[in-house]
């Protein structure tokens, strides 16, 4: 099967540092190239994903990010580089509405992002013959009227997360924004009485004054931020902690950070917003409590979780491999269901049975 891929023009794939939608598109082009698909990616000229990709695009510029005019030439490029290919796969918000007018080829939208009103009119305004793919059934259960083909779970290359031996300290990874609750595991981890260990993104404006506003005059003593970390030293550190901590203050659709803590034998203690369910398994790879106390009691608790237990959950159920098979799948459905005679009134892809894996629905 021939596949493209259409990633956002805004970072290089994989990314230097923080970039969950460009660590997936980087994983999951590998994990399809793996499974012996002809692969194209379109991404900006400075990416390095070890696949075939599409030449005449500009380097990544974060400071273009949001820009529509960069973003719609990125896609226009990229829709006519592919126009021989099966199927495409786009990671963009405006790529279901220029699919409309820019390619035949069947398109396959991974919806990133919360899909508030303003995401559901975009994605309802684009192409009919563009097909939603939710990464989680919470992302998916707030879709609205924008149909969903398939949930699909992310997944990791498990093999490149090393299995560490815990420690005495928590982690927090992310970014520097009230949506992922610093200054609640700040909170958590000092009623526990133990080091918090901090690896932030904080490069925009509003992440460096929401650091200085809000996060450094909590820090205290037991918590320390290390800046932003390479893959590398983000999977040490979470190896080197007793758990993840994760006090999410909003629905976030995927918590890919989880996943990687697991692989690298790391329990999670999360609040229950978003994806938690869908990942962490209540007292077998970690906890999902609510308040501060409640979070500091689960830290503690960590410690008698079995390790091997938590890396054995990702390699079950978070592969890469398993992620790329289930879009092959959807892929196959989809080309399927194009081959057929329209049926009468149809103006949008029939929806497609989500696949179920163990702990999946919420």
């Amino acid at each position: 099967m021939k596949i493209g891929i259409i990633a956002p023009p805004w970072l290089p794939i994989p990314p230097s540092g923080y970039g969950g939608i460009e660590s997936f598109i980087d994983t999951l082009a590998c994990a399809l190239q793996g499974l012996g698909h002809d692969v194209r990616l379109a991404a900006s000229s400075d990416s390095t994903c070890p696949v075939p990709r599409v030449p005449g695009f500009e380097p990544s510029d974060p400071a273009k990010m949001g820009v529509t005019s960069h973003e719609l030439q990125h896609l226009l490029r990229a829709f006519r580089a592919l126009e021989d290919v099966d199927v495409i796969v786009d990671n963009t918000l405006a790529g279901p509405i220029l699919a409309r007018f820019a390619t035949r080829v069947p398109v396959v939208t991974v919806a990133h992002g919360p899909l508030i009103p303003l995401e559901q009119e975009l994605y309802l305004g684009g192409s009919p013959q563009v097909a939603f793919v939710a990464i989680s059934h919470n992302q998916a259960s707030l879709a609205g009227d924008v149909p969903i083909a398939r949930v699909i779970h992310h997944g990791i290359r498990a093999e490149d997360v090393p299995v560490g031996p815990g420690g005495d300290t928590v982690a927090f990874v992310g970014r520097m924004s009230p949506t992922k609750g610093l200054p609640e595991a700040i909170r958590a981890a000092a009623i526990a009485g133990i080091p918090l260990r901090i690896a932030a993104k904080m490069q925009e404006a509003a992440e460096q004054e929401y650091f200085t506003d809000v996060v450094r005059p909590a820090l205290g003593s037991g918590a320390e931020y290390l800046g932003e970390l390479t893959a590398e030293e983000k999977y040490r550190l979470m190896g080197e902690s007793l758990a993840l901590l994760n006090p999410i203050q909003w629905d976030e659709p995927f918590g890919l950070v989880m996943i990687e803590a697991l692989a690298a034998g790391t329990p999670v203690v999360a609040t229950p917003r978003g994806s938690v369910r869908e990942i962490v398994e209540e007292g077998r790879t970690g906890f999902i409590r609510d308040e501060p106390a409640e979070l500091a009691a689960a830290l503690t608790a960590s410690a008698t979780l079995d390790r091997r237990a938590c890396r054995a959950s990702v390699e079950e159920r978070f592969t890469a491999q398993r992620m790329a098979e289930d879009y092959v799948a959807l892929f196959a459905d989809l080309i399927r269901e194009r081959r057929r005679p329209p049926r009468v009134g149809a103006s949008r892809p029939a929806a497609v049975t989500a696949p179920t894996h163990p702990h999946g629905a919420p």
